[in-house]
C-alpha cells in the first residue's frame, strides 16, 4: 500500500488526531507489511480504542477521585526531600499534593527550574553569571556584622569587601542602595559604614536593623539561592524561591522551558492553559516520585476543574465545592448549618440535579443507569412469549 493511500484510509477513521498521527508514521516505516496485514493491524487499533472509551453516563469524577485518591494513601507524609540538588528542599508526596489541590498562593518551598538558551546553556562561566545575577543579594547576607554603635549613637554596619568584589559591587554601590531606602546619614570609614538616624535611641536603632538587614543589593527579589547543575549536555540552574516574571527578563533565560512548582505564578504570567498543564505536570511528577502510576486523564479532569472559570480555584469548600449551585450538596461538604440559614433567608430553590443531593432525598442519581429511560413495549414481550 503506497503511502498516500495509507493516509487516506487511516484519516477516515473515528480516532483521535494524535492516534492517526502515530499509526501512519509507524505503518509506513515497516516496509514489509501487505495491504491485509497492514488493514488486520488498523481493525485491532480501531477496536482497542473502542474499548478504551468510557461508557457513557460513566461517573468519571468518583473514577478519577478514587484513582488518585487510593495511591494517594501510599505516599510518604515526608514533607521535605533533596530532588537531586544539594541544599535545595522541595516539598514531595502527600503535602505537595494537597498544596496542589488546594491552590496554595505560595508553596511551601517555592523553586524554579531554569533553562539556558544557546550560546548560555553549554558554558559554566556563563551560567555561572546569570546565576550571580539572580541570586539575590542583602545587606545582611553581604555584611559581616550590623550592630548599635552606642559610642557614636548609630548602626555600624561591617562589610566583607571580598565578598562585594566577588558580587561585583563596590562600597559605594551600598550606600546608594541604603540611601533609596532609608533617610539616614552615612558616614563611610574604609569598609565600615555609620548609619545615623534623627532622634537616636536604643528601641529606635534596634528598629531599624532588621530593615536595613532585608535591603535589596542586587539580585531578583525573592530568590535566596541559586545553583547549578550540569544535566547531560547543559547548565541548568535551580533556586529556591521563585520570581518567574523576573527572570524572564535576564538576557539567556530560555523563556519556553523555564519553570516554577508556583503555579498561581504561572497562571498571573502565562495564563490559565499554562497553569492548568502546570497542575497536571506537578501532580504527574508529585505522584511518580513516589512510584505511584496514574493515568493523566484523571489528572487532565482535576485540572479542567480548578481552572474551568479562568481562574486556578481549590477544590474544597472555598472552591470547587464551596461553588456548586446545589444548596444541599454545598452543606453535605463543610460548614451544614451555615449553607442552610444562607439558602433558607435567600429561599433557594435546590432543582436536584447532582449527585449527593440526590442521595440526601433518596432519588435516583442522573449517572450510570438513572440516566437511561426506557420503557417496555408489551405486545413485543407477549409475542416473544407465545413464541417460546
Amino acid at each position: 500500500m503506497d503511502m498516500e493511500a495509507l493516509k487516506q484510509k487511516v484519516e477516515g477513521l473515528d480516532l483521535p488526531q494524535s492516534l492517526k498521527d502515530e499509526l501512519i508514521e509507524k505503518l509506513s516505516k515497516e516496509k514489509d507489511l501487505t495491504e491485509e496485514m497492514i488493514n488486520e493491524i488498523i481493525e485491532e487499533v480501531v477496536n482497542a480504542y473502542r474499548k478504551a472509551l468510557v461508557e457513557p453516563y460513566e461517573a468519571v469524577g468518583i473514577v478519577a477521585a478514587q484513582s488518585i485518591g487510593e495511591p494517594g494513601t501510599q505516599m510518604t507524609m515526608r514533607t521535605f526531600h533533596y530532588a537531586g540538588v544539594a541544599e535545595i528542599n522541595v516539598t514531595l508526596g502527600l503535602p505537595r499534593m494537597i498544596e496542589i489541590v488546594d491552590a496554595r498562593k505560595e508553596p511551601s518551598t517555592p523553586i524554579m527550574t531554569i533553562y539556558l538558551k544557546e550560546g548560555y546553556k553549554d558554558n559554566r562561566e556563563k551560567a555561572e553569571e546569570i546565576a550571580k545575577e539572580i541570586e539575590s543579594l542583602t545587606l545582611g547576607s553581604i555584611a559581616e556584622s550590623i550592630s548599635i554603635d552606642l559610642w557614636t549613637q548609630s548602626i555600624k554596619v561591617e562589610l566583607d569587601e571580598n565578598r562585594l568584589a566577588d558580587r561585583g559591587l563596590t562600597i559605594d554601590d551600598v550606600v546608594e542602595a541604603i540611601k533609596k531606602k532609608l533617610k539616614v546619614k552615612i558616614d563611610v570609614e574604609g569598609s565600615v559604614l555609620y548609619l545615623k538616624i534623627k532622634t537616636p535611641s536604643i528601641k529606635a536603632l534596634r528598629k531599624r536593623i532588621p530593615k536595613i538587614k532585608n535591603i535589596q543589593l542586587k539580585g531578583i527579589p525573592g530568590i535566596e539561592r541559586v545553583l547549578v547543575k550540569k544535566e547531560g549536555d547543559e547548565y541548568v540552574l535551580y533556586t529556591q524561591g521563585s520570581n518567574l516574571r523576573e527572570v524572564f527578563k535576564i538576557e539567556g533565560v530560555d523563556t519556553t522551558r523555564t519553570t516554577t512548582n508556583n503555579i498561581i505564578e504561572i497562571q498571573e504570567v502565562l495564563g490559565i492553559e499554562a497553569a492548568r498543564n502546570a497542575i497536571i505536570n506537578e501532580m504527574r511528577n508529585t505522584l511518580e516520585q513516589q512510584g505511584l502510576e496514574v493515568d493523566i486523564r484523571h489528572l487532565m479532569l482535576v485540572a479542567d476543574m480548578m481552572t474551568a472559570d479562568g481562574e486556578v480555584k481549590p477544590i474544597g469548600r472555598h472552591g470547587v465545592a464551596g461553588e456548586k449551585g446545589s444548596v444541599l450538596a454545598r452543606a453535605a461538604f463543610e460548614e451544614t448549618v451555615k449553607h442552610l440559614y444562607a439558602a433558607a433567608e435567600r429561599g433557594d430553590v435546590d432543582k436536584l440535579k447532582g449527585v449527593i443531593e440526590n442521595v440526601i432525598v433518596g432519588k435516583p442519581i442522573y449517572l450510570g443507569t438513572g440516566c437511561v429511560e426506557l420503557t417496555i413495549d408489551r405486545e413485543y414481550e407477549e409475542g416473544r412469549d407465545e413464541e417460546e
